[in-house]
């Protein structure tokens, strides 16, 4: 029953993020000038300036939303796969501040590599990614033993350090230091349907490598033993998850700049409702990490109307309190 309520969840959160703003526009209107825009013989009764709000406005920035919580969550849920960890996280494993890092570097010298600069950001993220899950994941393994508390400690020492790089480059590129800080904290309402352009492509690779290795992870839980009688190649999945993952993170990253805790906190409600198995939590991942993200940018736009808070803030404000208490009852288990 899982899916048909995610999929409800998700169009009730589409059609709530679309009709949410200072102008009026009825969800019975936005869903026939949608119509009228696929169908013949359907007559929106939307206003052109009402259709273009809609159309121009409030639409991309919901699918880039939707686009966004659901690269974090399926990442989130397929690094805690890849490194049986629950903790495991985009944002704690140093992946977030990577693309971070090579999201600025962009920024700052992008105009000297060159002429469009912004198509850069991407493959800039996603090669900051790999170096700070690579660096977090190494780090761990030598100084704790590759558990739990090791790799988490080591994730929070490899991001602090991409940080302080990331402030480097940013002292260094002065000019640009405003639009920087505004991207660090993570929004949605900057590039309209360039920024859906600009993530589909990396969102659509890397979310179809990842459900396509629910089963596989399904096997590495079991311990890499068991997964080799069996006839798998840990080190060779872990490659490419964490590859698919890493893309994930620098696309969503490159489009919003940094959000936390969404790849924390989706992935353990969705094992709530689904179960164990990862053929349904990642798919449950996409469903729920879009709804939750366009959700929280609806608070993020509209709690402090017409100011906007930044969605970094929220999502740090509601994934805080829970990851204290994911990190509770993960020690529990282990005593």
């Amino acid at each position: 029953m899982w899916l048909p309520a995610g999929c409800a969840v998700l169009a009730a959160a589409v059609l709530l993020g679309v009709s949410a703003g200072a102008a009026d526009l009825s969800a019975a209107g936005i869903v026939r000038h949608l119509l009228s825009l696929v169908a013949d013989g359907v007559e929106s009764p939307l206003t052109e300036r009402q259709a273009a709000l809609l159309v121009e406005l409030r639409l991309p920035r919901v699918v880039a939303a939707a686009l966004v919580g659901a690269l974090l969550a399926t990442a989130g849920a397929a690094y805690q796969g890849v490194f049986r960890n629950p903790l495991a996280d985009p944002y704690l494993l140093g992946a977030a501040s990577g693309a971070g890092l090579g999201a600025t570097l962009v920024m700052v010298f992008g105009q000297d590599l060159a002429a469009s600069p912004r198509a850069l950001l991407p493959v800039a993220a996603f090669a900051g990614a790999l170096l700070g899950v690579a660096a977090a994941y190494a780090l761990g393994s030598v100084a704790g033993g590759g558990g739990t508390a090791g790799l988490l400690l080591a994730g929070v020492a490899v991001s602090s350090f991409l940080s302080a790089a990331q402030t480097l480059v940013q002292q260094i590129g002065v000019d640009q230091l405003q639009r920087i800080f505004s991207w660090l904290l993570g929004g949605l309402g900057r590039g309209g349907w360039d920024d859906v352009r600009l993530v589909a492509p990396y969102a659509a690779v890397s979310l179809a490598v990842l459900l396509t290795c629910g089963y596989l992870l399904d096997l590495l839980a079991l311990g890499d033993d068991k997964a080799v009688s069996l006839g798998l190649r840990p080190g060779a999945v872990r490659l490419v998850v964490i590859a698919a993952a890493s893309l994930a993170t620098a696309a969503a990253v490159a489009v919003s700049g940094l959000i936390g805790f969404v790849g924390i906190v989706v992935p353990h409600v969705v094992r709530r409702l689904v179960g164990a198995d990862y053929r349904a939590i990642l798919p449950g991942g996409v469903l729920f990490g879009a709804a939750f993200l366009i959700v929280v940018d609806i608070v993020a736009r509209t709690v402090v109307a017409p100011a906007e808070l930044p969605i970094g803030v929220v999502t740090a404000f509601l994934g805080a309190p829970f990851f204290v208490v994911v990190l509770r009852a993960t020690r529990h288990r282990h005593t």
